[in-house]
């Protein structure tokens, strides 16, 4: 089974005017604004996935500032994965610092959505006031048993639309606050998973922690694999392309590329999601 842990639908209204909803929503306007910027809905990602031999794909919509916008989103994902259920699993997505977030996080979670995510701190990095506002979403979650996924990025290199001022640090102060969540860190969480190798604190911060490859094609050497897979193990490495950024078969060449074994293939492109969705 392949599954694909990181890909986007936003709901009809936008894909029909994205320009109505830039206004008031700075990190949405940055990363649409180019006509160049692709937007599906769930017929879209269905037919990519059977193109490209996707059986399942974790699907979320948008951090929106604006709560009843998020609530759109969520409503057309949670309609979506009724609509597809043997393929589509809807995760909702909300601006954690919404005071309004805990409660739609409730909401769409009671209603069917199988995790939270992508959350994200475009306009900044993840401090403690970021983690302030993460609090009650993460305790919902981890009473629910639900997967919470997150939006990180290398903080060196280039700069892109959606590259966050995030650190190191916050990445590991994140993991550590919340360690008995279920997270996975978009992006193979920024290349946190090197510090495995150090003795101390590191390791035991990201004992409940899994990392997603969503857009490492544009990110990363394809020799990042074999590396991921040495530190912080086959098992909590997930296949996520950030659909409809990239399409499935651009990853798929790259783990040839990277020497990835079939059993390793099948690990990381849907057994180690199956596990930890509990599919």
């Amino acid at each position: 089974m392949i599954i694909d842990f990181h890909t986007h639908i936003l709901h009809k209204a936008v894909r029909n005017n994205r320009r109505a909803y830039f206004q008031g929503e700075p990190s949405f306007k940055l990363l649409y604004e180019p006509s160049r910027s692709k937007m599906v809905g769930a017929d879209e990602t269905i037919a990519a996935m059977d193109e490209e031999g996707v059986d399942r794909s974790v699907v979320f919509g948008f951090p929106w500032r604006n709560p009843d916008t998020a609530r759109a989103n969520n409503d057309e994902i949670l309609e979506a994965a009724a609509r597809y259920p043997e393929r589509l699993i809807g995760f909702c997505c909300v601006d954690a610092a919404d005071p309004k977030a805990p409660a739609e996080v409730e909401r769409c979670l009671d209603a069917g959505c199988g995790g939270v995510g992508e959350l994200a701190f475009y306009d900044g990095g993840i401090d403690e006031a970021a983690l302030d506002h993460l609090t009650p979403i993460m305790d919902i979650c981890r009473e629910k048993d639900r997967v919470v996924l997150i939006h990180t990025n290398e903080p060196v290199g280039h700069t892109y639309p959606g590259k966050t001022p995030i650190t190191l640090f916050q990445i590991l102060n994140l993991t550590g606050r919340f360690r008995e969540n279920k997270i996975v860190l978009a992006h193979w969480g920024g290349g946190i998973f090197f510090y495995h190798l150090l003795k101390k604190e590191v390791t035991e911060n990201l004992a409940n922690v899994w990392f997603d490859t969503a857009a490492s094609p544009y990110l990363y050497d394809s020799r990042i694999y074999k590396q991921a897979i040495a530190l912080a193990g086959l098992e909590k490495i997930l296949f996520g392309t950030d659909y409809p950024l990239l399409r499935p078969g651009r990853y798929f060449r790259e783990m040839e590329e990277a020497g990835l074994s079939d059993m390793e293939k099948a690990a990381v492109c849907g057994g180690n999601a199956k596990q930890l969705l509990g599919l």
